[in-house]
């Protein structure tokens, strides 16, 4: 079984207005549906990203540069993601497309990537 990441990104303002409840109530769908994951089996690994920016590194001549990232014209950063086990790239979209961050109303994305072991 291959391993895949589901990268959640979103842009953060767009939780800014909800209420705490509201807030709650998204977070308890996410803990479902990850409970759900670990129960069959699929999930191998998740984690929620703290909502700054965090920083971004790149190689510049003789040195490595630090700058806080992403870059400012960006509006979506990465929130979190999920590590979880399926069979190709079909089964893993399948397994995201029951995840609450592509709910009806919701404005996020979940980028699927096979991790390739190293």
């Amino acid at each position: 079984m291959a391993k895949f990441m589901l990268l959640l990104r979103d842009n953060p303002r767009d939780f800014t207005a909800l209420s705490p409840a509201e807030m709650q109530a998204i977070i308890g769908k996410y803990r479902a549906w990850s409970q759900g994951l670990r129960e069959a089996g699929k999930l191998v690994g998740s984690d929620k990203l703290r909502d700054d920016p965090g920083k971004v590194l790149h190689h510049s001549g003789s040195q490595v540069t630090v700058k806080d990232g992403p870059y400012a014209e960006s509006k979506e950063l990465i929130g979190g993601y999920f590590i979880v086990e399926a069979a190709d790239y079909a089964a893993a979209c399948e397994i995201a497309k029951g995840c609450p961050h592509v709910r009806p109303g919701a404005t996020g994305t979940i980028e699927v990537r096979e991790i390739q072991e190293m």
